[in-house]
């Protein structure tokens, strides 16, 4: 005899009856992975100011009255695409820049230029600096540290391999005078500022960042910082001193950032980087230097193939046209220059284990 009735064996328990559970398909019980992405239709465009441990800096709006700054991440299908600063990027998520709000970004557009280096000549990994900027502006002292017209040199290589124009500016020339060390750069297409400690030319600087996107470079303390800090002074970049036992200039920014340059005729982008005592050049390619002087590169064209075009290449056709009379007191200075920019692509082959 039970002690359950006989209307509770069926009806209280009728709701659990195994009959009616939905089985999937997949025995896994998860959802296939699929290599389909969605559009991000909705995506903004926006503008990398900076990175700092894995978050994005990134400006909307730019030059409308919505302007303002978001943080973002990046999505994890651009795991393996460097982000840097310069990259107009495809922003996503909560883009309203509320504090603790946090976007995503979900690709980057073409760049139209892209600033790299390599640790040094023998390593062929190179180290994106900078996207889409169209001015290199390197700056060197005329003392205090000593100028190092080599560095210059690596410089100017990864400038013109990158298709950006270069700039020059010489600090403390009241400490010494510069002539010497700029004549080792007669014949080139370069426009150079010289900066004293009481007569910095931020007037005439800041006029050629007009319009432009310029990143900043230079050996560790010759004065990179101050004079960014006298172009934007809201930039608020650590200054530091040289040792005056090894001369060395010590690290003060640490990371890459655009700053806006507002000037009385327009505004323009400062791109402060680190301090380097090295500049490699593994990822260069020397076809690049001689389409930047494009007078001798119509010469070269009768070049015979793999000619070196330097002091000693072999019926060189630049070399013969200067021996010939062919070419003007420019035209020689920047064929003295461009073998020079050459010889320091040359020297870094050679240190390059298997050529």
């Amino acid at each position: 005899m039970s002690w359950l009735d006989d209307t509770d064996l069926d009806d209280d328990f009728e709701e659990y009856d195994e009959s009616a559970i939905r089985t999937r398909p997949n025995p896994k019980a998860n959802r296939p992975r699929t290599k389909r992405r969605p559009a991000h239709e909705d995506a903004q465009i926006g503008r990398v100011l900076g990175v700092d441990r894995g978050r994005y800096s990134v400006l909307l709006d730019e030059g409308t009255a919505e302007e303002h700054t978001i943080t973002a991440a990046r999505a994890r299908e651009l795991r393996r695409t460097p982000i840097v600063t310069g990259d107009q990027a495809r922003v996503v998520g909560d883009t309203s820049g509320a504090e603790g709000t946090l976007g995503r970004i979900v690709g980057i557009l073409d760049r139209t230029s892209l600033l790299r280096r390599s640790a040094d000549d023998t390593d062929q990994v190179e180290r994106v600096i900078v996207a889409n900027a169209d001015q290199m502006l390197v700056v060197v002292a005329a003392a205090d540290p000593e100028p190092r017209a080599r560095l210059v040199d690596r410089y100017l290589v990864a400038a013109l391999d990158a298709g950006i124009r270069p700039l020059l500016v010489v600090t403390k020339t009241d400490l010494a005078d510069p002539a010497e060390f700029l004549a080792h750069f007669d014949g080139l297409d370069l426009r150079v500022f010289t900066s004293a400690r009481d007569e910095m030319p931020v007037a005439e600087i800041g006029e050629a960042l007009v319009g432009h996107s310029t990143v900043f470079v230079g050996h560790s303390g010759v004065g990179k910082s101050t004079l960014v800090n006298a172009l934007v002074p809201s930039a608020g970049r650590a200054t530091g001193h040289v040792n005056q036992v090894t001369g060395r200039g010590r690290h003060t920014s640490s990371s890459t950032v655009s700053l806006r340059y507002e000037g009385p005729d327009g505004t323009g982008w400062v791109i402060d980087t680190p301090g380097v005592r090295s500049f490699g050049l593994g990822h260069v390619d020397p076809a690049n230097i001689l389409a930047a002087f494009t007078e001798l590169a119509v010469i070269a064209e009768n070049c015979p193939r793999g000619c070196t075009h330097l002091p000693d290449a072999p019926d060189c056709a630049l070399i013969e046209a200067a021996e010939r009379g062919e070419l003007s007191e420019t035209g020689r200075a920047r064929l003295d220059s461009l073998q020079r920019l050459l010889q320091t692509f040359a020297d870094k082959a050679e240190q390059t284990p298997g050529r």
